[in-house]
């Protein structure tokens, strides 16, 4: 199946959807989420505002922020630019998600894990995004931990993969983790002066 046709296809899924399946569907995937290694080790995670269409992630940010440090991503021109999750400081940016504001930009190299959303994964780690190549950029660019959340009709027998596409380590879904790499979360050395 052609990359349109797949987004297609989940668009459709995903319409049909209502709100308290959406809901019941991210508590089941957050929870399969917070029961990884990878996660209990990681203080520094990058999450995304979901769109109406995507996993929720407000519950999820809202349980967890007194105790991890989260991120959210903020498009500038084709990149990501990566800033602190503060619910005071968000406004609304590029296509219509919730960004967060001001300057205090981290380097991706910092971020420890990155909850990634996308159209579709398959078994292999492979990610469809939305065709903007957004997070295809900031993945590259990061050594952290990726994982993959979704819904289960999101998680195909496979999807086509360009040579430039970076896999997730874990996929998750309601019924599914697949761990594909046993991540390692990378703490950064603090130096006492």
């Amino acid at each position: 199946m052609e990359k349109n046709d797949i987004r297609r296809k989940i668009k459709a899924l995903r319409t049909m959807m209502l709100d308290i399946e959406k809901a019941q569907a991210a508590e089941e995937v957050f929870a399969r989420l917070e029961n990884t290694a990878a996660f209990m080790l990681a203080e520094k995670i990058l999450m995304y505002h979901s769109l109406p269409d995507e996993l929720p992630t407000r519950r999820f940010l809202a349980k967890w922020k007194e105790r991890k440090h989260f991120y959210l991503p903020r498009v500038n021109g084709v990149n990501l630019d990566i800033l602190p999750y503060e619910e005071s400081k968000l406004e609304l940016g590029s296509f219509h998600i919730e960004e967060p504001s001001g300057n205090d930009t981290v380097d991706a190299a910092d971020i420890e894990m990155v909850v990634v959303p996308a159209v579709a994964y398959d078994a292999r780690g492979n990610r469809l995004g939305r065709g903007k190549g957004f997070y295809d950029r900031f993945l590259a660019s990061t050594p952290a931990v990726k994982v993959g959340v979704g819904y289960d009709f999101q998680l195909l027998d496979e999807i086509p993969a360009e040579p430039h596409d970076v896999p997730m380590d874990i996929v998750i879904t309601q019924k599914s983790t697949i761990v594909l790499k046993t991540p390692e979360i990378r703490k950064k050395k603090h130096r006492n002066s």
